[in-house]
């Protein structure tokens, strides 16, 4: 992108709308996304910095004027600056608390969107952080009103205590710092400043409670986080009113020195924006997840992260089944030579395909937990497999029948001519026949029908054959007897070939199925693996971080709210032991095999499903 788009407009009257445009260009970024958001109130240099995170000196409209510049959220896709394959989307937010605008309420959506949507939240603000900073941050004290964990949840139960899970990084970026960053005559970091201005106070009444409240939110909600100052860019007022008009070499080196270190600090540490468990989200998903959630604002709904997610998950496996076939049969049609020169060749150059295809959907799919868009996937593959399996045959058969007209043109003649109705003509007919059957059989390289083919040549020339035999005064009708006997032993057996090969290739669909069953097996595993892997860590590195905060409240004498947090650890305990189970492979498995009775043509479906479930019990 040469410039940044709106992604949801803010209208006059309040209205949120996602914008087609953006959503369009989001649904080409097929990579993972890493989503950079910034909010804070207006006229505070936000635009500025997300500026300088495209490395441009212009795109996101800065402003010079006393109003909010950025209406709604804008969008800037840039390719990440040293993670390969991966995308930047940079978020720039309407300026918060804009007098013009008298609608608080807006506010908080723009706030709790910014939030749902980044893996690295930005809160910019003026001066220091103190009590009036804080109490401008209001906004993150009303996010249980503006987001719900769990959708069975009732509309009164606070499940923020969640919220640690889903949340981005959070980082604080205090603009026009004048302050020296001592603590009792001792220089501290920036991110000991911040949790120093972070503290709780101890009592109970309720100035006490109105103190807390905003920085137990930010505890409690973001538990990774990170505190950013920056001096004043320019001395001159002209200037910072025009300050994407100014050179670098003009600004103030402690400013310059500042920007880049915290620009250095969002390309290296901002995370993949992922959804619960694990999941990477790309372009495409993210525009889904701002239509969910914009939608779900619009009707006057809370946006419910669990329902995001379902949603989400029923588009992108469906999007996921179409991806894997399409990719299947555009290799089988780029593979396949039709026809191919045994059955063996074309099962598998179809394991070939059917494995991609499979990746393919794993790759995309996730939360498919019964299992039945894997199903689907499987019968509308096993459904292509037998249309290019006849097409295989039919190409054969066709080329077949060519070949076989060619060769047998001087037999089709002398028939016509009435050659063989003299004295011996017979064994100048069986001579000929034989002759053209074994040129026939030297022309087929590709003869998957050779033999039903030739049985149905014999087949029409069988009354043929009996009429010259008969009309034959060579030979005697003992001769004749057994010669017939000889013809039929012959079409006998010929009739035996073609049932042998349709018994082959009757076999050989049962095995590309098992096979192809099994490959979805296997790499179902394989995925389950993986994404168990990623749940594990993100409970883990929550566990560490509430336990933490848990050792730091108990440290400054919060002990009630030190023992309300255990509740929390419990659940976060119980969740990282059901994870570390076995189970769930056994019940994903058991689920497949389900679906396969159902997706599965008749007693090969049957057969693996049982088969299946009986291997998922050793789970």
């Amino acid at each position: 992108m040469e410039k940044p788009i709106c992604l949801i407009e803010n209208s006059a009257s309040g209205d949120l709308h996602v914008n087609q445009k953006a959503l369009e260009i989001l649904s080409e970024v097929q990579q993972p996304v890493i989503v950079v958001a910034i909010v804070g109130l207006y006229r505070t240099g936000k635009s500025y910095l997300m500026n300088k995170l495209a490395r441009k000196q212009k795109g996101f409209s800065l402003g010079s004027t006393v109003e909010s510049h950025t209406k709604g959220i804008w969008m800037w896709c840039v390719p990440h600056p040293i993670k390969q394959d991966h995308t930047l989307v940079l978020l720039d937010t309407e300026g918060l608390g804009d007098v013009n605008k008298g609608d608080e309420k807006n506010d908080c959506w723009i706030f709790a969107l910014a939030v749902l949507l980044s893996s690295m939240f930005v809160y910019n603000s003026m001066g220091t952080i103190d009590q009036n900073a804080l109490d401008k941050l209001h906004y993150v004290t009303e996010l249980t009103e503006c987001i719900k964990v769990k959708s069975c949840n009732s509309k009164d139960e606070d499940d923020s205590f969640h919220f640690s899970r889903f949340f981005p990084a959070f980082v604080w970026t205090v603009r026009d710092f004048i302050l020296e960053l001592k603590l009792d005559g001792h220089p501290i970091t920036e991110n000991e400043y911040l949790e120093h201005a972070l503290q709780l106070r101890p009592g109970y009444g309720a100035k006490v409670q109105k103190y807390n409240f905003p920085r137990q939110c930010i505890r409690s909600y973001f538990p990774s986080r990170k505190c950013f100052v920056f001096e004043r860019p320019v001395s001159c007022v002209e200037k910072l009113r025009k300050l994407e008009e100014v050179s670098e070499n003009e600004l103030e080196t402690s400013f310059v020195k500042q920007a880049k270190e915290f620009c250095h600090y969002v390309f290296e540490t901002a995370k993949t924006k992922t959804l619960h468990g694990g999941h990477n989200v790309t372009g495409t998903l993210l525009g889904n997840l701002a239509v969910t959630y914009v939608d779900a604002i619009r009707s006057g709904a809370v946006p419910c992260l669990e329902n995001a997610v379902v949603a989400l998950a029923q588009i992108e496996n469906s999007a996921a089944v179409r991806q894997a076939h399409e990719h299947y049969m555009k290799e089988m049609e780029r593979l396949v030579k039709f026809p191919t020169a045994t059955i063996e060749e074309f099962s598998e150059l179809h394991a070939v395909c059917g494995k991609e295809a499979i990746q393919v959907f794993m790759n995309r799919s996730f939360k498919d937990d019964d299992r039945t868009h894997q199903g689907e996937l499987m019968r509308v593959i096993n459904l292509s497999y037998e249309n290019f399996r006849q097409k295989n045959e039919q190409e054969s058969a066709n080329l077949c029948t060519k070949v076989i007209t060619d060769v047998s043109k001087t037999l089709e003649e002398r028939i016509t001519m009435g050659y063989y109705s003299k004295s011996g003509g017979y064994r100048c007919f069986i001579e000929d026949q034989e002759k053209m059957i074994k040129d026939y059989k030297a022309s087929i390289v590709k003869g998957i029908k050779l033999e039903d083919v030739l049985n149905d040549f014999l087949k029409e020339k069988e009354i043929i054959a009996q009429t010259i035999l008969l009309a034959d005064n060579t030979l005697t009708e003992k001769e004749k007897q057994i010669e017939a006997e000889r013809i039929k032993a012959e079409a006998t057996q010929q009739e035996m070939k073609v049932m042998e090969k349709n018994q082959e290739a009757l076999q050989q669909m049962v095995v590309d199925q098992e096979r192809s069953y099994q490959e979805n097996v296997q790499q179902l595993m394989e995925k389950m693996e993986v994404d168990r892997g990623k749940l594990l860590e993100e409970q883990k590195r929550v566990l560490a971080q509430k336990l933490k905060e848990q050792e730091t409240l108990l440290k400054s004498g919060f002990d009630e709210q030190a023992d309300r947090m255990e509740a929390q650890i419990r659940d976060l305990r119980r969740d990282l032991d059901q994870t570390q189970s076995s189970s769930w492979l056994s019940d994903a498995l058991d689920a497949l095999g389900t679906v396969a009775t159902c997706f599965l043509p008749g007693i090969v479906g049957k057969g693996i499903g049982l088969a299946t479930k009986l291997f998922s019990r050793l789970f």
